[in-house]
């Protein structure tokens, strides 16, 4: 009897966790809005769209959609140097936010989920856990 209640509360604190770890994509979408809006929405605009030459956009985004692992490694780390975005060149110095990886997983899941941006997966915070440095 001891073993079967340790395992069942050992399998409940684990499905428990992975539920934490792993909140449904239309609350991490929401949570992800509110990010934007305190450390994106100065460079990359309200609707994403960016500014020509200075910063990209991140609306209908081919990089994103190509380079999804450097563009998570970018919000992570910082990014700079050269990049091509939707056939235009940007070459610039973006800065760490010194967000946490559920924060960085809920702002590119609101990313890849407007603006004409269309992700067929979600981000989880283990995936940014898992993106390395340069």
């Amino acid at each position: 009897m001891k073993i079967f209640l340790t395992i069942y509360c050992l399998l409940f604190l684990g499905w428990t966790g992975w539920l934490y770890q792993n909140k449904p994509l239309e609350e991490s979408i929401r949570d992800g809005a509110l990010i934007y809006q305190d450390f994106c929405l100065q460079c990359h605009m309200a609707k994403g769209e960016g500014v020509p030459g200075a910063f990209p956009p991140l609306a209908k985004s081919d990089y994103l959609k190509n380079e999804l692992g450097k563009s998570i490694q970018g919000v992570k780390f910082g990014m700079r140097g050269p990049i091509v975005v939707n056939g235009l060149a940007y070459d610039g110095i973006m800065v760490a936010q010194g967000l946490d990886d559920e924060e960085i997983a809920d702002v590119m899941n609101y990313i890849l989920n407007n603006w004409g941006n269309d992700s067929e997966s979600q981000i989880t915070e283990a995936e940014v856990a898992a993106v390395n440095r340069p």
